[in-house]
């Protein structure tokens, strides 16, 4: 069964990827021997430090493709974006310079600040719907907001947005509490698909196989084609459709010795 990687920065020297094509071949062959065999490359667009033109990521994956070819790497690139959410989203899309998932249109990528959840982001939501895009928000397991309150990103998935799970927060690479917040999403199937966001940095390598086999030992081999059907169809640009449930708001429990009679509380899922 193909693997598609919906989110990856392995084109050289425009974001905060790869920085070469030598290492653009590295991340190729990596994704091969993770059992990628498909990826969408997603430079960075409209996030205050990187803006990326459709034509010149449209050019650059043409020639990662061509220099993938030459090596003999079996996998294949497609253009795209990772889309920040910002005030000049509208005017990219009106200048038709934001590349989507799929060649139609209907599935785009997109950023939240890594520390909040915008007050204007449900408008911009809207108005992307409206247009007939489906916005994929990337890692919300790894928004500080939405950690720290995991029931927020339900309000998005009711307008009809999906969730694309990084597969290293699942396989425990940034730490427990993203880990924990990740397994809560997929049990009560808020997140669509996993994706590698790979770049050519430390502790952000491929790790799909590794989440996607333990997707199958938690939650069933059926979930794991799930995710992986799901993944397809955003390239091919076909319907997605989730049947996730609310998260049942966090308990909270006193520990028995608190020190200086203080009250301490841990949260539990």
């Amino acid at each position: 069964m193909p693997v598609v990687d919906l989110h990856c920065h392995i084109l050289p020297g425009i974001d905060d990827g790869s920085k070469s094509w030598e290492a653009s071949l590295k991340l190729a062959r990596a994704a091969v021997a993770d059992g990628v065999t498909h990826a969408l490359c997603t430079p960075h667009t409209l996030n205050g430090r990187y803006t990326n033109h459709k034509q010149d990521v449209i050019k650059l994956t043409e020639e990662l493709q061509h220099r993938i070819d030459q090596a003999g790497i079996p996998l294949t690139v497609f253009p795209g974006h990772e889309v920040r959410l910002s005030g000049g989203l509208t005017e990219g899309l009106d200048n038709d310079d934001i590349l989507f998932c799929d060649e139609d249109g209907h599935y785009m990528l997109l950023e939240l600040p890594s520390n909040e959840v915008p007050h204007y982001t449900k408008n911009m939501v809207y108005k992307l719907t409206r247009r007939g895009i489906t916005p994929i928000i990337v890692h919300p397991e790894r928004n500080s907001e939405i950690l720290a309150n995991p029931q927020k990103l339900q309000e998005f998935l009711e307008m009809g947005v999906l969730a694309q799970i990084t597969a290293s927060s699942y396989t425990g690479l940034f730490g427990k509490e993203i880990e924990d917040c990740s397994r809560e999403f997929i049990k009560v199937g808020q997140c669509a698909f996993f994706a590698s966001d790979a770049h050519d940095l430390p502790r952000r390598e491929y790790q799909m196989h590794a989440a996607l086999d333990k997707l199958a030992k938690e939650f069933g081999e059926d979930k794991k084609k799930e995710y992986l059907s799901n993944a397809q169809k955003v390239i091919n640009g076909e319907p997605v459709h989730l049947d996730w449930q609310p998260l049942k708001k966090r308990k909270y429990i006193c520990c028995a010795n608190c020190k200086n009679k203080l009250n301490t509380y841990h949260n539990i899922w």
